[in-house]
């Protein structure tokens, strides 16, 4: 009954945000969230034991001393927690790298008043504006403008930004779309300052840094707890999927360097997270000398590079077991948009010419099967319309996802395998 009782609170926590950095900062303003969450977990238990007709087994002492001590405990611990937080984010350990987006005298009141809140876990690594130094001076309450809104997708992504905070004031709304149009892609908290807007909203509506409210435009995809939650996931079922699918692994192995000279396994660079490079792994389909790891020329149906064997396992898709390593190790995740090779082409133009937008699917951690493939887009790209149809399909998954969905897409995946249609 405890291993249940805790098991509903952790859902019903993680359900009602108990596990967001701005609950465990400050626990006693989740104090009133707590009880409640405690109060039905042991409701629920009570139900249960009711209709099970077992409740008499257990003492009504013993079950009133065990939601109090749980309470206490829980809050020691969350106040515990706080104090490690607020340290961390004193110290520089715990931060998050901010970036303002539009200079002036709005970028200098935002950071005076984030700069004034002593516990805040905001580091400002400068100002990005689009004016020149005339209308937005070069250096603005310390901190220097370093460029343009194009030059800062390239340089949040290589300095690992976590947060742009647009401080553009609502009248401006040309200005904010037309920044809004750029940065979506990144895969970043973006906030709207809304210190020094005389529009006010519910106080609900607002997001805080620190004491300074902000409109939340766009969130990273899979944040906080959930990347936690997502990145165990991947660990445990790579480690089961690659224990089942070893005998089938280690045969493909045999089977590729039988049939012909040259490594088993085909190493290709390919688009990551956040735009990075990454190496994915594969069984070699094609002959060694016609290999293409730019993957400019699509692969055909009946494609004299394809061997025999690798004719078999790309339409199986055995060719793409040996990612459960790639998932194991970081570079991908069980679930999510298939990653493209960094030179891959529809009709001699990059996938980012053909599809506006495109780079936004690199907002979380590709994977090794998606919501694309289940769907019924995958193998060859030999249109415009089936790149855009699967970065479609992509950006939904990123902005729907939750565990029950990757849990959706694992168990589909081999039946719909079954369809090789679009298999050479």
């Amino acid at each position: 009954i405890i291993l249940s009782g805790s098991f509903i609170a952790v859902l019903l926590m993680e359900f009602t945000d108990g596990y967001q950095i701005p609950a465990l900062r400050a626990p006693l303003a989740y104090g009133g969230k707590l009880l409640l969450v405690l109060s039905a977990t042991f409701a629920l238990l009570a139900l249960t034991g009711y209709l099970l007709k077992i409740s008499a087994n257990y003492s009504r002492v013993w079950f009133g001393m065990w939601f109090l001590s749980a309470f206490v405990t829980v809050l020691v611990l969350r106040l515990v927690m706080s104090r490690l937080i607020r340290r961390w984010a004193r110290n520089g350990v715990m931060e998050r790298r901010a970036v303002i987006v539009g200079g002036g005298t709005n970028a200098e009141s935002l950071i005076r008043a984030v700069e004034k809140e002593p516990l805040n876990d905001i580091r400002i690594c400068g100002i990005f504006d689009d004016r020149d130094n005339r209308r937005s001076p070069p250096v603005v309450a310390g901190y220097p403008k370093l460029g343009n809104v194009s030059e800062l997708i390239e340089f949040a992504r290589i300095a690992r930004i976590d947060m742009l905070i647009v401080s553009l004031p609502m009248t401006a709304e040309a200005r904010v779309l037309s920044m809004l149009k750029k940065l979506w892609v990144l895969p970043v908290d973006i906030r709207l300052s809304a210190h020094s807007n005389r529009l006010h909203f519910r106080p609900r509506a607002y997001s805080y840094v620190g004491a300074v409210p902000m409109l939340d435009i766009f969130d990273k995809p899979i944040n906080n707890w959930d990347s936690v939650a997502k990145r165990t996931f991947d660990i445990v079922l790579s480690l089961v999927g690659i224990l089942i699918f070893s005998p089938v692994m280690i045969a493909a192995a045999i089977a590729i360097k039988l049939e012909s000279p040259g490594p088993v396994l085909f190493k290709q660079k390919r688009h990551g997270f956040n735009n990075e490079v990454i190496e994915v792994f594969k069984f070699r389909s094609m002959y060694s000398d016609r290999c293409d790891p730019t993957a400019k020329q699509a692969v055909v149906k009946n494609d004299p590079r394809v061997t025999g064997v690798g004719r078999f396992i790309r339409k199986t898709s055995i060719d793409e077991l040996p990612q459960f390593f790639n998932s194991l190790f970081g570079s991908l995740s069980l679930v999510g948009p298939r990653p493209h090779a960094v030179s891959a082409q529809s009709h001699n133009k990059l996938y980012n010419e053909v599809v506006d937008g495109y780079f936004a699917r690199h907002r979380v951690k590709p994977g090794v099967t998606g919501w694309a493939q289940i769907n019924g887009w995958r193998g060859e790209i030999d249109t415009d319309e089936k790149i855009r149809m699967r970065t479609e399909h992509d950006l939904y998954y990123i902005e729907n996802w939750s565990l029950w969905l990757d849990l959706k897409i694992l168990l589909l995946t081999p039946v719909r395998l079954l369809n090789t249609e679009n298999a050479y």
